[in-house]
């Protein structure tokens, strides 16, 4: 058989054993023909939210499951053409074949992303925070290329950004920022991205022109919308207020009608200074603090399952996650999967699919690389 239709084949294959392992076949299949049943109910438009919310995952579950039929048919088809073509010596037809398995490869490819994003809160708009390690200016200016490297991602999708909230460095870069992302998938696409991120260059900031390495971390958490019902006791709460840095000229907010929330109980912290007026701040703050819990209670249920596996995958806060190394060589790498990149200016410039696609992947199989880094 030819190279090219083995590697084909190859690739169809792993995406089908992801689709599955992703799915849970077995237990997709039977709560496919619960959903189908409950659908015929002739009281199940009653409650049309709840009815609208079983709709939507039964024709999620269809669409999966006739994909992956599909694409385990038409790999035994074209399999099965390209074998016989070989042995009548049909060249033309064996390239027919390669040709059919190569765009099959494709759909495999763009099933198993859509699997890799369908989490409970993946197809959400999603908040983004970034702060700035200990190390002063150096830290607070990757911080900023980190704020950088994630808006121009954004842009890249299509997806559009908003800054909620930013705290200026002294001398260059910021302390924080916080961005809401707004885009179908936008936090399944970005929660990995959670965990703490390293820069290794020669400093702008250094005249003796020497290497440092530099921190920042990152949290991502989801917008949650009205169907999701997160309870926040006043009493657990405390709200400052604070007047707002900035850039200057007319985004300057001249009272304090910056908002910043500690929910006592997590010791979450968020902060809003988005808009001029104190209440809409407050009310959005409150939305962030929402997303912020829920987003903690996803990624305890997820601890919990995975706590039963071989393996953990789950980034926890304040765990390094990817190296960015500038110099004395020009490197990024993820310490998760081992993914890396020779083109660091690209990956800040926004090109982060493949490190991002990587990490989904290693939460459905459950497994996580053990990169070992040499930074010498």
């Amino acid at each position: 058989m030819r190279a090219e239709i083995q590697t084909q084949v190859d690739s169809i294959e792993q995406s089908l054993e992801l689709l599955r392992r992703s799915l849970d076949w077995d237990r997709a299949l039977r709560r496919l023909d619960e959903l189908n049943q409950l659908s015929e109910d002739p009281n199940l438009w009653n409650d049309p939210g709840k009815a609208q919310k079983l709709m939507r995952e039964r024709t999620r579950l269809d669409e999966a499951i006739t994909a992956t039929k599909q694409i385990e048919s038409g790999l035994a088809e074209n399999l099965e053409l390209a074998e016989m073509a070989e042995a009548e010596g049909d060249t033309a037809m064996v390239d027919d074949a390669q040709q059919a398995l190569a765009d099959l490869a494709v759909l495999a490819n763009a099933k198993r992303i859509d699997a890799l994003l369908s989490g409970e809160a993946d197809g959400n708009d999603t908040y983004l925070e970034i702060h700035a390690g200990a190390g002063g200016t150096e830290s607070q200016d990757w911080a900023s290329m980190l704020l950088r490297m994630y808006t121009r991602w954004a842009e890249s999708k299509g997806y559009k950004t908003e800054l909620m909230e930013n705290s200026d460095g002294e001398e260059a870069g910021i302390k924080s920022a916080t961005i809401q992302i707004k885009g179908e998938n936008a936090f399944g696409w970005l929660k990995t991205e959670a965990g703490v991120h390293r820069l290794v260059r020669i400093s702008p900031y250094d005249s003796n022109a020497r290497r440092h390495t530099s921190f920042a971390s990152v949290a991502v958490y989801p917008v949650v919308d009205d169907t999701i019902e997160i309870e926040i006791n006043d009493k657990d709460l405390r709200i400052d207020t604070y007047r707002s840095s900035g850039a200057g000229g007319q985004h300057v907010n001249t009272t304090d009608s910056a908002i910043r929330i500690t929910h006592i109980p997590t010791g979450i912290v968020v902060q809003c200074q988005n808009e001029r007026s104190q209440h809409k701040n407050r009310a959005t703050a409150m939305k962030m603090l929402q997303s912020r819990l829920y987003e903690a209670e996803l990624r305890a249920r997820e601890e919990k399952a995975q706590a039963a596996a071989a393996s953990k995958t789950d980034i926890a806060w304040g765990h390094q996650i990817r190296s960015y190394v500038l110099q004395p060589y020009q490197m990024v790498k993820d310490l998760r999967t081992g993914v890396e990149s020779s083109q660091p200016d690209l990956v800040l410039n926004g090109g982060i699919d493949d490190f991002v696609a990587a990490a989904l992947a290693a939460k459905v199989d459950g497994k996580a690389g053990e990169a070992i880094e040499d930074l010498s």
